[in-house]
């Protein structure tokens, strides 16, 4: 890529993060991206390329770029101010993919409303095919999970809601 194409895939980046774009495809010649965000989004407004100022998606496509803009929905986002005051949330410490189970068909560490113990196996992250187990660092209850089995996740981001004994 030149640095003017460099340039305009950092500001489509943006302008996809600013209009909550979660999911985007761009194919010209041999050079394909696939940009997916690990965080759902609201809503997706029209979406305009930004590879050509002011021209608009049909006459992008007939140049063969090919967008695709999903939207997730903000229940799985992260916890409101509310309550992050009232519940302990339990964070990813590394960036990977979320795994409820120890393996597929196992059941899950945990559910809704069981209860826990400091260090308790909550979920695993999987990092560079490395399993790492996430525990607990509290005791209470489970009220709420943030992710969804499989789901990418970031550092920080929020996997469980507990209410602390």
């Amino acid at each position: 890529m030149t640095p003017d194409e460099l340039s305009e895939l950092k500001e489509l980046v943006e302008f996809l993060k600013e209009n909550e774009i979660n999911e985007f495809d761009f194919e010209r010649g041999e050079l394909k991206i696939r940009l997916k965000f690990a965080q759902p989004v609201q809503a997706a407004p029209a979406l305009v390329s930004m590879f050509a100022p002011g021209q608009q998606v049909p006459a992008a496509a007939s140049q063969g770029i090919h967008a695709v803009a999903s939207t997730g929905s903000r229940a799985e986002a992260e916890p409101p101010a509310v309550e992050e005051e009232q519940l302990h949330i339990v964070k990813s410490p590394i960036v990977g993919t979320f795994y409820e189970s120890s393996s597929p068909g196992a059941p899950a560490f945990v559910k809704i409303g069981d209860e826990v113990e400091s260090g308790q196996v909550l979920c695993i992250v999987e990092a560079m095919k490395l399993m790492n187990e996430i525990e607990s660092d509290g005791a209470g209850e489970v009220v709420k999970r943030w992710v969804s089995n499989g789901q990418p996740v970031e550092y920080g981001q929020s996997l469980f809601s507990l209410r602390l004994r």
